[in-house]
């Protein structure tokens, strides 16, 4: 099915559930920058709106009522999405509104709830991005569909290690990481070269390799 059809289907699923200011608040607020996000982010990512919930009701400290762009929640996973648009969350934000919404984030998170924000402009005009991003956090609560063999989780733990540094990833940091052999570390680091997943750096005289980053595109590999 196409995503216009899914879609509507979706949000009507939703309407009908719905009274009061909490069906209110769905056929206002569901607009542009949300059916943007589901069109280029979570539709390409997901293929589906399972356990997506739009303009989620929770409570922030006071008590009173904040509406998410959207919910996801399968099970006892609680993450809360929001499209974030300049004028309306930087530039026309005053102090309190400031202080408001860093206290709502943190009460919620003690709540169980883990906020993840998009900018509009990345959702419009770097969707690519955006879905990695969401690939990275979503993947951290699905269990692999099929065995993952040792290598490959080590693999794994090598991109976020280069991900953590402010600096190309050497050799002696895959030792220190995983305390292991030096030549156990070259030997791993060179596999993942072969893969296209590395990219090497030659020393001067264009003879060993000293240094490795990540490759473009490179975490598209680790859904």
């Amino acid at each position: 099915m196409a995503f216009e059809e899914v879609h509507c289907e979706f949000i009507e699923k939703h309407l009908a559930r719905r009274s009061g200011e909490r069906l209110g608040r769905l056929e206002r607020g569901h607009r542009h920058a949300e059916v943007l996000f589901l069109r280029n982010v979570w539709w390409p990512l997901r293929g589906d709106f399972e356990d997506l919930h739009p303009e989620y009701e929770v409570a922030d400290w006071r008590g009173r009522s904040y509406f998410a762009d959207f919910a996801w929640l399968p099970g006892h996973i609680k993450i809360l999405i929001e499209i974030k648009g300049f004028a309306t969350h930087v530039r026309d934000m005053d102090r309190q509104k400031y202080c408001n919404e860093l206290n709502r984030e943190t009460f919620l998170y003690a709540m169980g709830y883990q906020i993840i924000s998009f900018a509009y402009d990345d959702v419009e005009q770097h969707p690519d991005l955006c879905i990695t991003l969401l690939r990275m956090v979503l993947s951290k609560y699905q269990a692999a569909q099929v065995p993952v063999s040792p290598l490959l989780l080590k693999e794994k733990e090598v991109i976020r290690l280069a991900l953590g540094l402010v600096r190309p990833l050497r050799p002696k940091d895959v030792e220190m990481h995983f305390e292991v052999h030096h030549r156990t570390a070259v030997h791993l680091l060179h596999k993942m070269c072969d893969k296209g997943w590395l990219l090497p750096s030659y020393s001067g005289n264009q003879k060993r390799i000293v240094r490795y980053e990540l490759a473009r595109g490179v975490l598209d590999y680790f859904d």
